[in-house]
């Protein structure tokens, strides 16, 4: 019976949780506020209330969209992206998609503009070629590969440079040992020839 009961309530539990408006935005109506947020790709919301007809996302920090974030939402009329800082790398491939099945008349794709790399600022992302946004991934792995053959040329002349300073270490610490040798058998020789002479001193004395 309380198996029963869970099972009737668990819809109205699903319901309350996709109509709650998400974190660090605001709701009213369809519409959800979530510009000038200072927010990133990381911090955006996960999912968003499924009734949304305008989703505002304008003025923050994002370089790219989540895959699929915007696909549950039937109802959603309007978007807007202006003013975020979009890398047009591989991650910008899912709003580029998006962007292109959107009806022009909705103008979801004004001022998303690419902000890196170089060759690509302030270039619109719903009419980046294919090519150029695989260009533009092979641009980050270039860098990435680069960035990896610095880190391991360091690496090599850091093991270099211990390696030698090992070298000079334990030759010095040789060249001590001998030192000290030397200078205990020395010192050893030294006193058999005193004990020596005084031996012989008290042996001629006692004649």
């Amino acid at each position: 019976m309380k198996g029963l009961l869970l099972l009737c309530l668990l819809p109205l539990f699903g319901g309350q949780k996709s109509s709650a408006c998400p974190h660090l935005c605001s709701c009213h109506g369809g519409q959800v506020d979530c510009s000038s947020r200072s927010l990133t790709s990381s911090s955006l919301p996960t999912s968003f209330t499924a009734g949304t007809t305008s989703l505002f996302l304008h003025n923050n920090l994002l370089t790219h969209l989540p895959n699929g974030l915007l696909e549950d939402l039937t109802s959603l009329r309007s978007v807007s992206l202006h003013g975020n800082p979009w890398e047009c790398d591989c991650g910008v491939l899912y709003l580029r998609a998006w962007l292109l099945r959107q009806p022009i008349s909705l103008k979801s794709h004004l001022g998303v503009n690419c902000s890196s790399p170089p060759g690509l600022r302030g270039r619109l992302v719903v009419y980046l070629t294919e090519k150029e946004v695989l260009e533009s991934c092979h641009y980050w792995y270039c860098d990435l590969a680069l960035a990896s053959q610095v880190c391991l040329f360091v690496f090599v002349v850091v093991q270099a440079a211990l390696l030698v300073a090992l070298i000079v270490f334990l030759r010095r610490f040789e060249r001590l040992f001998k030192e000290a040798r030397r200078t205990s058998e020395e010192n050893f020789t030294f006193g058999e020839g005193l004990r020596d002479n005084i031996y012989g001193s008290l042996k001629d004395g006692s004649i």
